[in-house]
């Protein structure tokens, strides 16, 4: 378990196992986060697990997933994905316990630390300049999700 002493009684944070996955899958699916649809499979979270990466997951006491992050890195950044919380968990303060124990394994893997938010998103805007993150620049975000399309 992670960062206990953080979080509202009836929840922990945990590391992944592959068995979550489906679990997973749906909760970013349900959230916007992502999925299988946007090339984050199971594969795909194991390889970069192997890598180094991290995904912690926020759990109620009966097994309920309530939240993630999924942290990959390049050896030179670490990179913070699928980070959020489900509708009903929301503003209760979990989000900075999530947020808190991701930082503290960035701290250890000892890379800078980038996350891409939505513009309209300016509750996890709030939440990220709060944790110290600052604005990277005048950037748009090019993505190719299909190479061989």
């Amino acid at each position: 378990m992670i960062a206990e002493k953080q979080l509202p009684e009836g929840f922990s944070i945990r590391n992944y196992e592959a068995a979550d996955y489906a679990a997973v899958e749906k909760f970013w699916n349900d959230n916007g986060l992502g999925g299988a649809h946007r090339g984050d499979n199971a594969a795909v979270v194991e390889q970069t697990l192997k890598a180094g990466g991290h995904l912690l997951l926020l759990v109620t006491n009966e097994g309920k997933l309530a939240g993630t992050s999924w942290m990959t890195n390049d050896k030179r950044r670490t990179y913070l994905h699928h980070f959020g919380i489900a509708e009903p968990f929301r503003r209760l303060g979990l989000a900075t316990c999530l947020l808190n124990a991701s930082l503290e394994i960035a701290r250890t893997d000892g890379f800078q630390l980038k996350i891409e938010v939505h513009r309209d998103n300016l509750p996890a805007q709030l939440l990220y300049k709060k944790a110290g993150f600052t604005f990277l620049g005048d950037y748009d975000v090019l993505i190719i999700r299909n190479i061989h399309e």
